[in-house]
């Protein structure tokens, strides 16, 4: 029987793991905390850790048990080292927040689920935020969304790691279709001329904003 432990990391102990249930846009449902509460009672796993990205991290596993609460859980399974797209971190916008003038969770969800498996160079983080006070972190974010009143803003290359990066707008004032056209064609440039491990951050730095956006205007993305 395959004990190879999936879709986990392993921690500084070098003798457990942690897991990262994929939770879209960070939006939970009654049966996925039913499904995590089972799982921490049965196998008493110790930590259970909201993280930066709005999900939760399941902590301090043995190798052996890591597949069978996958099982149990009966979640899909976050990413945590591939190289693709970690998360997409979505502010509530304006399904509920007095301040949100577009709708961020709706535009999160749809967009983590179109991106979901594409190869990338590196780790991809979106960030998406309804309103210009920018509660997605989208400035800091890979890949980052900002709405305003007339549409949507698109900003490519930010990092909020040790090397900080603002990242650069690359347009303003698109519609729901144009943000994901232009999402698509930025990450597919990206995937063709980026190297591996190379975040965006570094990408811009590198290849330089200006010749991102030319290559996007000519269609040019490989």
């Amino acid at each position: 029987m395959n004990r190879e432990p999936q879709s986990a990391i392993l921690q500084r102990d070098k003798q457990t793991y942690a897991i990262v249930p994929r939770i879209p846009g960070g939006l939970a449902k009654l049966e996925d905390f039913k499904a995590i509460a089972g799982v921490v009672e049965k196998y008493d796993i110790p930590i259970i850790k909201i993280t930066s990205g709005h999900r939760l991290a399941l902590v301090g596993m043995k190798a052996e048990v890591v597949n069978e609460i996958w099982k149990d859980l009966n979640m899909d399974m976050g990413k945590a080292t591939e190289l693709c797209l970690h998360y997409v971190q979505a502010c509530p916008g304006n399904a509920v927040c007095q301040f949100g003038v577009q709708d961020s969770l709706g535009l999160g969800i749809e967009i983590e689920e179109f991106f979901l498996g594409m190869a990338l160079p590196a780790k991809v983080k979106i960030g998406v935020s309804g309103c210009p006070f920018c509660c997605g972190e989208s400035f800091v974010r890979d890949v980052g969304i900002m709405a305003k009143k007339k549409g949507w803003t698109l900003v490519f290359g930010g990092n909020s790691g040790r090397r900080v990066r603002v990242g650069d707008i690359i347009a303003e004032d698109l519609s729901r279709e144009e943000v994901i056209s232009l999402s698509q064609r930025l990450l597919e440039y990206y995937a063709a001329n980026g190297k591996k491990k190379e975040r965006t951050a570094r990408f811009v730095e590198r290849v330089g904003i200006e010749q991102i956006k030319s290559a996007l205007l000519a269609g040019r993305f490989g």
